[in-house]
């Protein structure tokens, strides 16, 4: 008996020891989205192409971004995680230092691609215009987790934990005619690109880095 209450005693010690090492792992991420509404999220144009839907947001319909307009932005350095599902035949995409605007492509920042099959040859995980993916790292109906982490000028795009893109922003980048594509500080954007495309989000955690 004696020696079945020494085993029990290691077990929830080792157990015990484990949940705090879990907990210190989630130190600094907040979650940007409640899984019910768009708290804190403001579409520019075309609102009916968002939905919330078995606790995501879905994006299908005309063109229309959904800007984070939350208390943690403005965003520098951060880590972005967000659980993404396709649709066959989808395009979207997760844009990230960039600032609301009313209509149109958003002009400032980068996009991360999110297209698994859609007819674009960039695909999931590509830093849009800038580093291509031309191979999709996940699949349609299936949930997998998009990372985007900047940090100074260094840009990394992670599919399911596999680095896609590792791109450092030259010293002498210029500005585009129409799109800036460079970093600065801005907020993130999810694109609901067309109304062939269903787009799934959920999950959206972030931690601010120094």
């Amino acid at each position: 008996m004696k020696k079945f209450l020494m085993i029990l005693t290691v077990v929830s010690i080792a157990c015990t020891g484990t949940g705090s090492a879990a907990e210190k792992a989630e130190d600094g991420w907040v979650t940007l989205f409640d899984g019910k509404s768009m708290d804190g999220w403001k579409a520019n144009e075309n609102l009916d192409s968002w939905e919330i839907a078995d606790g995501a947001i879905v994006c299908q319909g005309q063109r229309s971004h959904l800007f984070y307009m939350g208390d943690q932005a403005p965003l520098k350095n951060f880590h972005l995680k967000v659980d993404v599902m396709t649709k066959p035949g989808s395009n979207a995409g997760i844009y990230f230092h960039t600032r609301f605007q009313e209509s149109g492509w958003p002009k400032h920042g980068y996009e991360a691609q999110v297209n698994n099959t859609g007819g674009d040859p960039q695909k999931t995980g590509s830093l849009y215009s800038v580093k291509s993916v031309t191979e999709a790292p996940a699949k349609d109906d299936t949930w997998f987790t998009q990372e985007i982490i900047v940090e100074g000028t260094r840009i990394q795009i992670k599919v399911d934990g596999k680095t896609l893109v590792d791109f450092t922003e030259e010293p002498d980048r210029k500005a585009g005619a129409d799109f800036t594509r460079i970093l600065s500080e801005g907020t993130i954007a999810f694109q609901a690109h067309d109304p062939n495309s269903r787009v799934y989000f959920k999950n959206i955690r972030l931690k601010k880095l120094p």
